[in-house]
């Protein structure tokens, strides 16, 4: 039976997504077993670690290589040993304080992953733990011990308490940028090279003045910029399409960002080369009011003392513990 105590903050139960969800261990990955660290007199191998970073690792080998690759599997597999020995470290806390665990619970909690991960056909489940080396066992015990983690930082780690009125007015004037869209601006852009190693400044720098001139007069944009343009949207008529802040070059973006919708610029001079630049559209750039964002700042406030408590509560667990990595 679970303990009255226990019993009270089982519905907060999170299920965490099993191995066989992350996705599977290659099988042509080698294992090389040893131990990683010991905690209180129980061992955790290299097997465990690499077991909980197989995921991770597929992604790091796509997205590095060489020794750039070698560092972000070190940080990786560091940070994969220390969420092993917490969940330890909250295991071992659990059987403390004397709480039980009913096997029905582990128990459910596979029927389930099968259901929903399998369509209910146990005999591909256990084909997948085969090709994953992976005992029936060892994946039991790896779900026990997920539920008892949940449990327990539900237990240990809950914020009841609605922050403060001026703690999230705080926050909100702090992280203004978070509830701010992005803006942007619909741009066509000319561009007239200088040729200043050819002596030709000052006759590139008269044809942007005519072209200019030109377009105050009612030349259609993008039928000028096919014509004299020099970069690679002339034949698109300078269409940039859509421009982010910190796309162009500052002297471009300041006057981008700051030209009237419909606008043309005057001639902007930027590495020696020659710009006229016309804003055909703008969006984003408008910030959410504190009322419309209140109980999003008011979850983010709770999830960060959530952090904090667990940060703590982890630490005195681990402060209370032996503890000897390899």
């Amino acid at each position: 039976m679970i303990r009255p105590s226990f019993a009270a903050f089982t519905a907060i139960f999170v299920l965490v997504l099993s191995p066989l969800a992350q996705g599977a261990l290659a099988a042509d990955q080698q294992v090389i077993d040893g131990i990683a660290a010991i905690v209180n007199g129980q061992v955790i191998t290299f097997s465990q670690v690499r077991l909980l970073i197989g995921p991770r690792e597929r992604i790091l080998r796509q997205q590095f290589t060489g020794e750039e690759y070698k560092q972000k599997l070190k940080e990786a597999e560091g940070q994969a040993l220390q969420d092993l020995i917490d969940r330890e470290l909250i295991v071992q806390s659990f059987q403390k304080e004397k709480f039980a665990l009913p096997d029905f619970f582990v128990e459910q909690r596979i029927n389930d992953i099968i259901r929903e991960s399998f369509g209910g056909d146990r005999n591909t489940f256990m084909k997948m733990l085969q090709a994953q080396h992976y005992s029936m066992t060892e994946f039991r015990k790896n779900e026990y011990e997920k539920i008892i983690v949940a449990a327990m930082r539900g237990k240990n780690v809950t914020v009841n308490l609605v922050p403060s009125p001026s703690k999230v007015a705080d926050y909100y004037q702090k992280h203004r940028e978070e509830f701010t869209s992005k803006e942007q601006v619909k741009l066509r852009m000319i561009m007239v090279p200088s040729r200043a190693l050819e002596g030709n400044s000052a006759s590139q720098k008269a044809m942007a003045e005519e072209i200019l001139g030109k377009l105050a007069n009612g030349s259609d944009f993008a039928r000028m910029a096919q014509m004299y343009s020099e970069d690679s949207t002339r034949d698109l008529g300078g269409d940039w399409g859509w421009i982010d802040r910190k796309t162009l070059a500052g002297p471009l973006e300041k006057i981008a960002f700051n030209l009237p919708v419909g606008k043309i610029s005057n001639i902007v001079e930027v590495g020696g080369n020659f710009y006229i630049l016309k804003v055909e559209e703008k969006r984003g750039g408008v910030t959410k009011s504190l009322a419309q964002v209140r109980e999003e700042v008011e979850k983010k406030l709770k999830q960060e003392e959530e952090r904090r408590m667990q940060d703590n509560w982890l630490a005195g667990l681990r402060q209370k513990a032996t503890i000897r990595t390899f």
